[in-house]
């Protein structure tokens, strides 16, 4: 019986959405697949339906009307997870920034014993490739920052190459997730942090995408920043 899902979330992703499903499937180890698709103008979800042929027990589709967040998309995914009985729950993105690869490390250390698996690019210095510098320095400070506040220990904070243990999904009120955008990241590690359970961090290394556009923007970077000072004092006063 297969435990392990991999969830892609997509929006225009149809230069990656081939290949990423391909390189997974072709794994050592067995991974279903679930892509959570924005009704891609582009075609994404017409690609992954068409894939489906050739992998009917093993690739699955979820195709959202409203474009309504990462964190949306991938809570939409969690719940599909949980009903379905599935152990292991993945986090990672269409463009290749993740090694598929690195996959099997990230169920290894739940394996092992973690409750949360991070694919950190900071635990052990600066592992990013092709990013400009105001992007990285971006990204390392934000954790920083979540560090200080939150007392989070988890040096890529951000991150969104992640396993989840099915008791953590669990015992998360998904409903309850506040942050939609990159905080959403956050928010997920946090809920687990306070609930004792244990996170590892497995280095990686993470390259910048080379086809598609990134989603980042002013917005999601102003909903982390503000929504980690609200999250602390909602831990602070009892209600996270």
């Amino acid at each position: 019986m297969r435990d392990k899902l991999v969830i892609i979330p997509t929006f225009n992703e149809k230069e990656n959405i081939k290949d990423i499903i391909q390189a997974v499937f072709g794994l050592e180890e067995s991974f279903d697949i679930l892509v959570v698709d924005d009704s891609s103008p582009d075609g994404t979800g017409n690609i992954v339906s068409g894939m489906q042929i050739s992998f009917p027990n093993q690739l699955f589709l979820e195709v959202r009307k409203e474009k309504n967040g990462l964190g949306r998309a991938y809570i939409h995914g969690f719940k599909w997870a949980l009903t379905r009985g599935y152990n292991y729950i993945f986090e990672m993105d269409a463009d290749f920034s993740h090694n598929p690869k690195d996959l099997i490390r990230l169920y290894e250390a739940c394996r092992e014993g973690a409750d949360m698996a991070v694919g950190s690019r900071y635990s052990q210095g600066v592992n990013v490739v092709n990013w400009p510098m105001n992007r990285v320095l971006l990204s390392f400070f934000a954790s920083k920052y979540v560090q200080l506040i939150t007392g989070l220990p988890v040096h890529d904070s951000t991150a969104g190459f992640v396993c989840f243990t099915r008791k953590v999904l669990e015992s998360i009120q998904l409903d309850e997730v506040k942050l939609v955008g990159y905080g959403f990241q956050i928010e997920m590690k946090f809920r687990t942090f306070c609930k004792k359970f244990k996170i590892v961090e497995v280095p990686i290394i993470f390259t910048d995408r080379t086809r598609g556009e990134s989603k980042m923007n002013g917005a999601i970077i102003s909903e982390a920043v503000f929504g980690v000072i609200n999250m602390k004092w909602l831990s602070l006063i009892g209600k996270l």
